[in-house]
């Protein structure tokens, strides 16, 4: 597998056309690639910011989220925040590399992850092309961050391990490997975090991956999520009193 980070001219807020981003940067693309895309520069071409100076950032961040932990309870003052059953800071609302504004995530991440795909297989008439949105967040237990999959298109985001057998010959009953999330961690880490000006990266031999020729059907979206209660977490999760955001 490869991970070819793309650098790009300064995204700002004068850029509104994603897809003009692609047509100058994006001189080549293979059958069975995939293309990770940041979410802020999504969000960006779709005007999704705010000054920093005229936003009450705790206001935006409790619209944003679908579960709110209030920032008081964090001895880092943070809010910590449930969006589209994905567990973050400030739900995903950002200010790195931004000049001066708030970045939230992109208004539909799915169906911009299902044009994208679409305009790939179009533009460089291929069959089978992917696509992942991702972003980055801090993990339980580890400082830093690393990246993971706000949504993807053109292939199935699990690899079903069960039913197969191991190196003894144990049938597996639970083992799925979260393809989607594993490629976002391994992009956004050649993507870079600071000033790489690299927000798209090409990735191609990927392993595990079952393209398909139609978007993530609900019922492929719905068995990714888990509800907090049935969650293996879940001890941790449903210990506190979340609040219900407007996200």
């Amino acid at each position: 597998m490869q991970l070819l980070p793309i650098p790009t001219r300064r995204i700002t807020t004068a850029d509104h056309d994603l897809f003009s981003i692609f047509d100058a940067y994006l001189p080549r693309f293979s059958e069975g690639d995939i293309l990770a895309v940041s979410s802020k520069i999504i969000a960006i071409c779709e005007g999704r910011t705010t000054p920093l100076e005229d936003t009450d950032k705790a206001a935006l961040i409790e619209a944003e989220s679908t579960w709110f932990l209030p920032k008081a309870v964090s001895r880092y003052n943070i809010y910590l925040t449930i969006k589209t059953n994905a567990l973050m800071p400030s739900a995903g609302i950002d200010e790195s590399n931004s000049d001066g504004r708030y970045v939230l995530w992109p208004a539909d991440p799915q169906r911009t992850a299902n044009a994208i795909c679409a305009y790939l297989r179009r533009r460089f008439g291929l069959r089978h092309a992917g696509v992942i949105i991702t972003d980055s967040r801090p993990l339980p237990l580890r400082w830093g961050v690393t990246g993971f999959c706000v949504a993807h298109s053109g292939f199935r985001a699990l690899y079903d391990y069960r039913g197969q057998l191991d190196l003894f010959g144990r049938p597996l009953q639970m083992t799925q490997t979260n393809v989607a999330d594993a490629l976002a961690a391994a992009a956004v880490l050649v993507m870079g975090e600071g000033a790489e000006q690299t927000p798209l990266a090409r990735i191609t031999g990927a392993p595990y991956v079952e393209f398909q020729d139609h978007d993530p059907t609900p019922e492929e979206l719905a068995a990714l999520a888990i509800a907090p209660e049935d969650d293996l977490y879940a001890p941790l999760l449903t210990a506190v009193e979340w609040r219900r955001g407007d996200g």
